[in-house]
């Protein structure tokens, strides 16, 4: 085995066994608990790094392994799956160190970072895999490795959130190993290749390889919180706050909707699907799930249903993008994938700072919350800012591709939709942020939650949460550079999605 097949193994060991290691650990030894986390963490940049590298200058990064009959186990590191993986990479060690702030003084803290190391691995398992039953294994292991996190606090709520998440989830997973099964008897399980697999199943298979689609993108559905398969998110913000951002912005969510960019590019392709006509219903069901959730998130009252309202419906401009099989949409969605969970970590970390420190968990409780934590809320007002899409933000950049996406395509209606969503964003979020720096507090802010001293939050809590909101403005401002986000997706798809 040379290095170059060694780093996607690393780049998944370097969380999986630190987190195995921190089980072992007693919940007082938190200074070794620490060090293995940050350990881990640099591995995995350091090896995210090189690979990024070794891909932009053409190398392969690929480990094979026999499994089962006319299927391996693979891991391969290709420009897609890294970009999923930088992401996990760079979030991973931003919740790491917030949790670290968040959780202190908290109990069962080597339960919890072992799982959520694992999580992780998990993770950066399903960007890497390199067929779907490797994606499925980890697919799995990651649905498994989250529920602890979500039921950690052990309340009844907790417990009732986690039941709701695995009732959704395994089901969800049952669904997509039919949809694999399926196509294992048509074509075996070839690895993952730009354009897709089954252009050469004969033509009298249709019928079955419209079914497998169905399982599939329903399976993965579920993670992608595509409505009305997404119940079971809302519920799990009873989950601590590093929870909820895990959740949202690195791990879940992201890999239901990677699993379906998967699909759509590297095993149907784009010429299968027109074929057989398949990608019309999933466009409507995201075009459905980007009103909807946001008419609910006008709905909510608790800042961080907000917020999960809020991810079901962002989460569909990335099936949108991959659905609508043009290049531009294509890069549209894929850079949303960077671009989303970079701003909706900092409004999860900025919602665990207000809590932690004030106790503040309602809408109704940040008028003048600006006033006592100008950090924090200048953070939470550029995430705000970017979800709606406001140069120069992230955000604008992704619904500025997906709309010309739309428009390249010949469906015009596409631009009509992000006008709407983008006001609809502006109407759940843009109060918030005239609460928080203009309202009046209507009550002291209570003396039980003190910050470090000559901090307006503990600096675990702030430090994390300016430097994902300055990656915010900085990918909205540096968009035109090769090796940001937006470059990178439009080498993904000048690369691998031949359209």
């Amino acid at each position: 085995m040379n290095w170059t097949n060694a780093l996607p193994v690393v780049a998944v060991f370097s969380s999986l066994l630190p987190g195995l290691l921190i089980f072992a650990l007693r919940e007082q030894q938190q200074g070794l608990r620490t060090g293995l986390n940050l350990l881990g963490v640099t591995v995995k940049l350091i090896v995210v790094g090189v690979m990024l590298w070794g891909v932009s200058q053409g190398l392969d990064f690929r480990v094979e392994a026999p499994f089962l009959p006319g299927g391996a186990l693979i891991l391969h590191g290709d420009a897609l799956s890294l970009q999923f993986v930088s992401l996990s990479a760079v979030l991973w060690m931003a919740t790491t160190i917030y949790a670290i702030g968040y959780l202190r003084g908290t109990p069962l803290q080597s339960r919890f970072f072992g799982y959520f190391s694992i999580c992780v691995s998990a993770t950066v398992g399903v960007a890497l895999a390199g067929n779907l039953i490797t994606f499925l294994l980890f697919y799995e292991l990651l649905t498994l490795a989250t529920y602890p996190l979500v039921v950690h606090r052990g309340t009844r709520e907790a417990l009732d959130a986690g039941r709701s998440y695995l009732a959704y989830t395994v089901a969800g997973g049952t669904l997509l190993l039919m949809g694999i099964a399926v196509l294992h008897a048509l074509s075996g399980s070839p690895q993952f290749v730009p354009g897709g697999y089954l252009a050469s199943v004969p033509a009298r298979h249709g019928p079955a390889l419209t079914v497998a689609f169905a399982l599939l993108i329903t399976g993965l559905g579920v993670k992608a919180a595509l409505i009305p398969l997404h119940g079971w998110l809302p519920k799990a913000m009873v989950a601590p706050t590093p929870v909820s951002a895990l959740l949202h912005a690195v791990a879940v969510v992201k890999a239901g909707a990677f699993g379906i960019v998967r699909v759509i590019y590297d095993v149907y392709g784009a010429e299968t699907l027109e074929q057989l006509d398949l990608t019309a219903p999933l466009i409507a069901v995201a075009a459905f799930t980007v009103i909807f959730a946001s008419l609910r998130a006008l709905q909510q009252r608790h800042l961080k249903r907000r917020l999960a309202y809020s991810t079901v419906s962002q989460l569909s401009y990335i099936v949108l993008g991959a659905a609508l099989l043009g290049p531009i949409a294509a890069v549209g969605g894929l850079v949303h994938l960077i671009h989303q969970g970079i701003m909706k970590i900092t409004l999860f970390f900025c919602a665990g700072a207000f809590e932690k420190t004030l106790g503040v968990h309602r809408i109704s409780e940040m008028d003048g919350i600006g006033r006592r934590m100008p950090l924090t809320m200048s953070a939470f007002t550029v995430g705000a800012l970017g979800m709606t899409g406001i140069p120069p933000t992230a955000g604008f950049i992704s619904k500025w591709f997906l709309a010309a996406g739309g428009l390249e395509v010949g469906q015009p209606w596409v631009v009509w939709l992000f006008v709407v969503s983008g006001l609809l964003n502006a109407a759940y979020f843009l109060p918030l942020v005239y609460r928080g720096w203009f309202s009046i507090p209507t009550a002291e802010w209570p003396e039980d939650h003190q910050p470090e001293s000559g901090w307006e939050t503990r600096r675990m809590l702030l430090l994390p949460t300016l430097f994902t909101a300055l990656l915010t403005l900085l990918m909205g401002l540096l968009a035109g550079s090769a090796l940001g986000p937006l470059g990178w997706s439009q080498l993904i798809v000048a690369r691998e999605f031949p359209l």
